[in-house]
């Protein structure tokens, strides 16, 4: 029986994914948690697996195409079986507004088409192929050109030829020719990695669908010595004055999870400065016994956080509506830059850990951050989060609160400053913080206390290794 290879929600918050890569060809043979494909979640690239044994008949979605939860990407059966009616249940939604389109070519003449990025975009909108099975009565074969044969009559198909001409309605003007710096349909990814390589796309035969550049193509370039990026000027008239970068899903998420924070929740702001000298000194002395002692000012502030929450239980909470809840175990999470935005990748029972283990473990996520590698259970459940951008040279900063949690601490950096000490000047290493409080559930006092704890072990470290 044939299984068919759907985009699965593969994060708690995903709503649609990017597929990557594949990993396996048509006419591969799979089992049950064979890896298929790379895709591209909210946060992380995770692996889509078979749910089924047999072969990889039919791949019905390309590298750097993003569909929703659900959508249809390929069927697994064995080598004999009919999967005509799967594929048409996929195929005919997309198809059947051809002849409609047909009759309206007149009119859609007078009106600015979409670029092939606008159009893919929109494709994300439902109906989606692949999600609702055909109307009764209609036929399980799709309509159209490409209808493909009958499986009984032919082998499986084999791997779509490279170098098609370019299709019509790529997104330039009507009447537009070559000449005019219509720039060739590419997708996402490969766009990404030409940037990466300095690759001109102009100089690649694409290998996608309707002569489509994707990564095989951009891969190859380099490896057969492809066209390297020339001087801006060239660039500037290749390209055009602009260009629109379509959004990843995790800068879709970070937008909207922003949108959800700035506005409804009733934010204030405390900023203080700390004496980071004896701080600096404890860092200098662990490093002379080895790098295996090595911490961070990120470390020590996450370290001296945890412990100020667990004396300050009531920053240590949610907002959800219709209670606050105050959390026992205390789970800080971390901002770590990525490619295309932020993730924060949590430290768990941080309280409960040593400096050093603080140290590994944020190392471990961080990088694991950075590479895409990060599991669900990595980046959800922390209860507060810290933003530092002091290693940007950044001094001070406010940083948005990751709903429900009530609280996100900003780090600035540290820097050598003249203080006025017991009525003497001296120079001391100092460095601002300023925490986002959500005032439903935390007041301008209890922030003030918890930031008071907070110094307190920052300036006094040994405190945070006994």
């Amino acid at each position: 029986m044939a299984t068919k290879v759907t985009m699965e929600a593969l994060s708690p918050t995903m709503e649609e994914g990017r597929l990557v890569k594949w990993t396996k060809n048509e006419g591969d043979q799979v089992k049950a948690g064979d890896v298929l494909a790379e895709v591209e979640t909210d946060k992380a690239i995770m692996d889509l697996v078979a749910r089924g044994d047999g072969v990889l008949r039919k791949r019905l979605a390309n590298e750097g195409d993003a569909s929703p939860i659900g959508t249809l990407l390929g069927v697994i059966a064995t080598p004999d079986e009919n999967i005509d009616a799967i594929i048409g249940g996929a195929a005919a939604p997309a198809t059947a507004s051809a002849p409609a389109a047909a009759a309206a070519k007149p009119a859609q003449e007078n009106a600015t088409p979409q670029s092939s990025d606008q159009s893919q975009t929109e494709a994300l909108s439902p109906p989606q192929p692949g999600v609702a099975a055909p109307a009764a009565g209609a036929s399980a074969v799709p309509r159209g050109p490409a209808a493909p044969a009958p499986r009984a009559a032919s082998p499986p198909p084999p791997p779509r030829p490279a170098g098609p001409p370019p299709p019509k309605g790529n997104g330039a003007r009507p009447g537009a020719t070559a000449t005019q710096g219509a720039r060739p349909r590419s997708s996402p990814l490969a766009r990404r990695l030409a940037s990466d390589k300095g690759i001109q796309l102009g100089g690649i035969q694409g290998s996608g669908p309707g002569g489509r550049i994707v990564k095989r193509d951009i891969e190859n370039a380099k490896a057969t010595g492809g066209s390297a990026r020339s001087a801006a000027a060239e660039r500037l008239a290749a390209e055009g004055d602009f260009k629109d970068v379509p959004l990843t899903l995790i800068r879709k998420t970070i937008a909207r999870r922003l949108a959800e924070s700035n506005g409804p929740v009733p934010t204030f702001f405390l900023t203080a400065e700390f004496d980071a000298t004896r701080a600096a000194e404890l860092r200098a002395q662990l490093l002379e016994m080895g790098d295996q002692y090595k911490v961070s000012f990120n470390d020590i502030v996450i370290k001296a956080v945890a412990l100020g929450l667990a004396e300050h239980p009531e920053v240590n909470a949610h907002w959800l509506n219709d209670k606050i809840r105050h959390f026992n175990r205390i789970h800080v999470a971390m901002a770590v830059a990525v490619e295309d935005g932020l993730i924060t990748p949590v430290l768990f029972d941080a309280d409960r850990m040593t400096l050093w283990d603080i140290s590994a473990k944020a190392r471990e996520l961080a990088g694991k951050a950075r590479e895409r590698k990060l599991l669900p259970d990595e980046y959800t459940g922390s209860t507060f989060s810290v933003s530092n951008l002091g290693m940007f040279g950044i001094d001070q900063f406010t940083a948005i609160i990751n709903p429900p949690e009530a609280g996100i601490l900003a780090i600035g950096g540290v820097e050598e400053k003249p203080v006025v000490i017991n009525g003497a000047l001296e120079v001391r290493q100092r460095m601002r913080v300023t925490m986002s409080c959500d005032h439903r559930v935390i007041d301008g006092a209890t922030g003030a206390k918890f930031l008071q704890t907070v110094r307190r072990y920052i300036e006094n470290p040994l405190s945070l290794i006994i």
